[in-house]
């Protein structure tokens, strides 16, 4: 499997390349963002109309739907006004919706399937273990092989199950607290980490009210948490080492210094940010030489960059990793792996880590059906192929129609940064960021049978089923909007 990380762009140059003033370099014949954003209204309007056209049967599914169930969806990620689209199957890389459209399916489900939908080794394997019951609150043989496995991947020695990625750091940290004996966590600004308190924290947050890098505020994100839980947990800005270390020297001289840092180590929710060179490097030196905690959320990346994730794949290895999504393929599913020394307080029953559904037969037998037979050395190759060409394509549509932006990705995951300057963090993010154009693309996309994730979170996901059809035909609609966007200009 290729090693390599795939580099950011901007118009054919690296992300970071700037004028003598600091400012990105703009390209002959780029189009000013600004022009862009109108153009883009006048899109929006008409390809919102298709869709609804299009879309009857969600429409009525919808209208059902609100009656008994809030929104009319099961979370609150999957609102869309006036209606979200109902699916009904999925098959290999592709899904079909209530009014039988079928799309190439690029969001599988926020990248919970890398492995393609219905592949038959995991129906397989779920087909087998339902006839021999579903579920004893009991350990199963799967459970040892998928913990084994896991193991040897990361690194990581020691591991315990969950449910989804929102229990494996909520139980991480509580982890990191009963092992250092200290109430205060670290985590990174405008990363998501989850819906428990503790890490609903400085994310979505208005460009005003970031505040500076050497003090980022600590901010709820809506209404229902304690401001008492808001305040233990302290933001520090993305591909920035220096401040998060006076950040952690200056809790220390309050006589707080932080149980642990809990970290992406490539934002997955602004698109895709990769970590400078280096800066990972003295993260890790930074904690250890503290003694924090170091946590890898890995619920995006792990098992989908590398077989051993992010951890492997930046070559930098933390004290405890998180994961879910991909790991169940298809299932709920999570999981902590940590060192001996950290699960010690586990082991001693110093710190509870429970739950009736942790290591579900069914769940287990779908993950070790995916760890051995599905996401494979040659399967990690074919997502780098597929994603290394669809960067390319991108980039290449980018350049021929002077639309300001770059394409970033790494293995299975990438998006487009239509942008006036690179994206290297939060505050990056929020100041050059055009929401309009990633809400027009996912509308150009739908119209054209493509299924993207919505808004501007994290743009695509492939999996192992894709193939370069399904590449020809996001490059198609790519293709097509820039096309239009352009037309009046």
């Amino acid at each position: 499997m290729a090693e390599t990380i795939v580099p950011g762009r901007w118009s054919g140059r690296t992300a970071g390349e700037a004028d003598r003033d600091g400012q990105p370099r703009r390209e002959q014949g780029q189009r000013e963002v600004g022009a862009l954003r109108a153009r883009a209204e006048e899109l929006t309007e008409r390809e919102e109309v298709r869709l609804r056209a299009g879309t009857p049967g969600s429409r009525r599914m919808h209208e059902r739907a609100v009656r008994s169930m809030t929104s009319g969806v099961p979370s609150s990620y999957q609102v869309r006004d006036p209606w979200p689209i109902y699916l009904t199957h999925g098959v290999g890389s592709r899904v079909w919706d209530v009014d039988g459209t079928e799309y190439a399916d690029f969001h599988n489900g926020y990248g919970s399937m890398v492995q393609g939908h219905a592949h038959p080794a995991i129906v397989r394997a779920v087909r087998d273990r339902i006839g021999l019951g579903s579920h004893f609150a009991m350990p199963t043989e799967d459970s040892i092989v998928v913990s084994e496995e896991l193991a040897r991947r990361f690194g990581l020695p020691q591991w315990r199950y969950v449910n989804s990625g929102s229990e494996a750091t909520m139980d991480a940290i509580r982890i990191a607290r009963g092992v250092t004996g200290r109430d205060t966590i670290i985590k990174i600004f405008g990363s998501y980490h989850g819906h428990h308190d503790y890490v609903m924290v400085s994310i979505g947050t208005p460009y005003a009210d970031i505040g500076p890098a050497e003090h980022m505020n600590s901010l709820g994100y809506g209404a229902g948490i304690p401001q008492a839980v808001i305040d233990l947990t302290v933001p520090v800005p993305f591909n920035d080492a220096s401040s998060m270390e006076r950040r952690i020297e200056e809790l220390e001289s309050e006589g707080r210094l932080p149980a642990c840092v809990i970290m992406e180590a490539a934002m997955m929710n602004l698109g895709v940010v990769l970590p400078e060179p280096g800066y990972l490097q003295a993260v890790r030196e930074i904690t250890a030489r503290h003694g924090i905690v170091l946590i890898f959320d890995e619920v995006k990346t792990g098992l989908c960059v590398a077989p051993g994730g992010a951890t492997q794949r930046f070559g930098v290895r933390p004290d405890m990793v998180t994961l879910a999504k991909a790991l169940g393929g298809g299932l709920p599913s999570g999981a902590i792996g940590a060192t001996a020394e950290i699960m010690e307080v586990v082991a001693s029953d110093r710190v509870k880590q429970v739950g009736t559904f942790n290591g579900n037969p069914l769940t287990m037998a779908a993950a070790r059906a995916s760890l051995l037979e599905v996401l494979t050395p040659a399967a990690y190759d074919h997502l780098d192929r597929l994603n290394d060409r669809l960067i390319g394509g991108c980039d290449t549509i980018l350049a021929r129609y002077g639309i300001p932006g770059y394409t970033v990705g790494i293995s299975s995951k990438g998006c487009v940064n239509i942008t006036d300057a690179p994206i290297r963090d939060y505050t990056s993010f929020m100041a050059h960021q055009v929401a309009e154009l990633p809400d027009l693309a996912w509308l150009y996309h739908a119209n054209r049978g493509v299924l993207m994730a919505p808004g501007r979170e994290e743009e695509w996901t492939l999996s192992v089923q894709h193939t370069d059809a399904d590449v020809d035909r996001y490059l198609d609609g790519l293709d097509q909007l820039a096309q239009d966007l352009v037309a009046a200009g």
